[in-house]
């Protein structure tokens, strides 16, 4: 059944009033979750999730034979917040959409993460959405990257991804909800540096002439989404820097007085 909101009028404005290929808006916050080695809360719009990395770690003793001598496992969870999307049905840990996706993204970040430098080990990706407006996948493998940087955790590259589908014969990036289930789309995770695709995902079909169009144009705007990732990671690491180097002089001070 198709929506009643018009995707795309005839001055080829969406229904948010965005261009064809105009992203949405990005905000991105490091602020420290609890114990997490890292963490941070990622806003794509109106999609925000909240993604914690513990790791890594020894395995848990009932969890040891399922470990690797030669390299750490990757165990992601997504979580869904029943307050932040637009459905009654309330989804647990055992629902089968969000095993589905904490598989997607288990199977992204496997070959970028160097689990060859911790053997025997295992690396949490816990991941909490807390709003829902399109994008899932992209915001859950977007915030994934960060928290595995601020967390220290060694990565062959970036992992950006973008969602993007056809309405009519117009190629669209970064959908919404409305647009996810009017329009066939597609998930694309490229790493920006290597040009390696790590992520083509499509739940619906599209035709090969159009999929080439949306895969190019997705993977031009993954570079984008590196650039805005990358800023925003190194002023992180910028702030941490002066604190650390702020600390003896602050402690010093302190003692005079």
């Amino acid at each position: 059944m198709s929506s009643r909101i018009e995707l795309l009028n005839a001055g080829l404005l969406r229904s948010d009033g965005r261009r064809p290929y105009e992203l949405r808006t990005i905000a991105i916050n490091f602020e420290a979750q609890g114990t997490a080695d890292g963490s941070v809360t990622y806003s794509h719009g109106l999609t925000q999730v909240r993604v914690s990395v513990l790791g890594p770690h020894e395995a848990k003793p009932g969890t040891r034979r399922e470990t690797f001598h030669d390299r750490a496992i990757l165990n992601v969870e997504v979580q869904l917040a029943p307050f932040g999307v637009g459905e009654r049905r309330r989804r647990g840990r055992g629902d089968k959409r969000l095993l589905e996706l904490a598989a997607s993204i288990k199977s992204t970040f496997e070959p970028v993460v160097q689990t060859h430098l911790y053997p025997r080990s295992t690396i949490d990706i816990f991941i909490h959405v807390l709003q829902l407006d399109g994008g899932l996948l992209p915001a859950c493998i977007n915030a994934s990257t960060l928290a595995l940087a601020t967390a220290g955790i060694p990565l062959f590259d970036f992992v950006c991804a973008i969602s993007g589908g056809v309405h009519g014969t117009q190629p669209l990036l970064d959908l919404t909800t409305v647009e996810e289930n009017d329009v066939p789309s597609v998930v694309v995770g490229v790493m920006p540096r290597t040009g390696r695709v790590t992520l083509v995902q499509m739940e619906t079909r599209l035709h090969m002439d159009r999929f080439e169009e949306v895969f190019r144009v997705a993977c031009d705007a993954g570079k984008v989404l590196w650039s805005e990732m990358r800023d925003a990671l190194r002023e992180q690491t910028g702030d941490l820097v002066d604190k650390l180097e702020a600390g003896p002089g602050m402690a010093l001070q302190t003692k005079d007085v």
